[in-house]
């Protein structure tokens, strides 16, 4: 609970301009909560309203998407775009695909973006955008019309030194490559307007395993500095079965840990021997099934309905890495009478406020995603920088690269915590390493 008068009142105005939006609040607001002792220190930020500067976005664009099915009938979509804060640099965040998506969720995942992007210390601020369209079930042929569209909206109000948005959830390599076409096409350019290209056109080796083994990372020098232990040995559950997921259990299974539980969103599957991640891969990047169907082909697996059912499944350490507030506080509760010893986030904000205060008054370990998951945002930089070079980095530089960027948000949220009396803490860390980037260039930059 806020106690700072002037933090009160910015998020009570947060409050009255955006009703009805619990993500964007939920996001705010503990960031405003950490970031309270720091702000009593500094009134210059109250003086050049900093605070309220900070979550209210720059830009926000909203646009219908019209677009074909291959039946010749017309459906209507809605578009996003939010470009939060260029402070530190151009916006920099993923397009999200999927019927959730709505403003509440585009400002929420564009502002944990301004923190996200600070901590890789790369030159990116922050932003995020999509649409309510769903790809799944559709054919390539109408993906690629409604990305079409989208793009012939969307293309006015980015660029390479602007706004160069990313994949997320529901844009994939195919959705990246038919937006760029789309754009190179309108604009005449070929420049690095997007990240997560295809390598025959300027993407990044690397970059598709990025956010999956960033978390892995992070994850171990969490371990390796709080605990003076590794994760081999360690059972591990993961939900979600996307790319973030997939890439997040090959690299825990690379340094030792035993996957035996992911999900999708009907489900999940159990595997006390280990997920074979080579079926689960076929499965979801070239089949796009079930997770239903790996029983199928896994003897000694199972299979059990509600994906919400696997935080019931003892383990030592958890990676929510699907979508945001799938983990509440009864699942938070049963992961530690279990026997958790570390929740590192992969999806974006994926554990309940109640969870997260759960978990930080328990003997556990907790990464929050600001800065976990911050490896897919930081390839797509250094594809940006690979772009602007005219040059190509090998996988093996690229990923050199991450593990060292990885480390480095690890130490920054440490450190800032330990700073702030708060030692252990690395929410509160994590928004404070951030913050001190950002408000500064800010500051720096007179009231704009």
């Amino acid at each position: 609970m806020l106690q700072n008068k002037y933090l009160q009142e910015v998020y009570r105005t947060a409050e009255a301009r955006n009703a009805g939006q619990p993500e964007f609040l939920q996001a705010v607001l503990e960031v405003l909560e950490s970031l309270e002792p720091y702000v009593e220190k500094h009134p210059e930020l109250q003086e050049n309203c900093i605070m309220e500067r900070l979550i209210e976005p720059e830009r926000m664009v909203s646009f219908r998407v019209v677009w074909e099915d291959d039946k010749g009938q017309a459906h209507v979509n809605r578009g996003f775009r939010v470009q939060f804060n260029s402070a530190i640099g151009p916006y920099k965040g993923g397009l999200r695909f999927h019927p959730s998506v709505n403003e509440s969720i585009m400002k929420f995942l564009g502002f944990e973006q301004i923190f996200k992007n600070s901590l890789t210390t790369l030159p990116i601020g922050g932003g995020k955008g999509g649409s309510d369209f769903d790809p799944h079930g559709k054919t390539d042929k109408e993906v690629m019309r409604f990305c079409q569209a989208f793009m012939t909206e969307l293309y006015r109000h980015i660029g390479p030194e602007t706004d160069v948005p990313a994949g997320d959830i529901g844009v994939g390599a195919r959705e990246i490559g038919y937006l760029f076409g789309q754009y190179k096409r309108i604009a005449n350019e070929f420049n690095g307007v997007l990240t997560g290209k295809g390598i025959p056109y300027g993407g990044s080796l690397g970059r598709k395993e990025a956010t999956g083994y960033g978390i892995l990372y992070f994850a171990d020098e969490m371990f390796r500095c709080m605990k003076n232990d590794t994760l081999q040995g360690k059972i591990a559950v993961v939900s979600g079965s996307g790319n973030v997921a997939l890439y997040a259990a090959e690299k825990a299974t690379e340094l030792g840990a035993k996957v035996i539980a992911m999900s999708d969103s009907q489900g999940y599957v159990v595997d006390e021997n280990g997920i074979n991640l080579d079926v689960m891969i076929q499965l979801k990047e070239v089949e796009r099934a079930r997770i239903s169907e790996y029983v199928k082909r896994v003897p000694g697996s199972r299979y059990v309905e509600g994906c919400r059912g696997i935080w019931s499944v003892k383990c030592d350490v958890a990676f929510p890495c699907a979508t945001q507030n799938e983990l509440h506080l009864e699942d938070a509760q049963t992961l530690v009478k279990n026997g958790l010893q570390a929740l590192v986030e992969g999806a974006n904000m994926p554990c309940t406020a109640d969870a997260v205060n759960y978990f930080l008054s328990q003997p556990v370990l907790f990464a929050p995603s600001k800065a976990a998951n911050a490896g897919g945002v930081a390839v797509s930089a250094l594809e940006m920088s690979q772009n602007a070079m005219h040059d190509s980095w090998t996988t093996e530089e690229v990923d050199a690269r991450l593990k060292k960027i990885m480390v480095s948000a690890f130490h920054q949220a440490y450190d800032a915590a330990r700073e702030c009396g708060k030692e252990g803490n690395l929410v509160v860390g994590a928004n404070v390493a951030a913050f001190i980037k950002v408000s500064q260039a800010m500051l720096a930059q007179g009231l704009n």
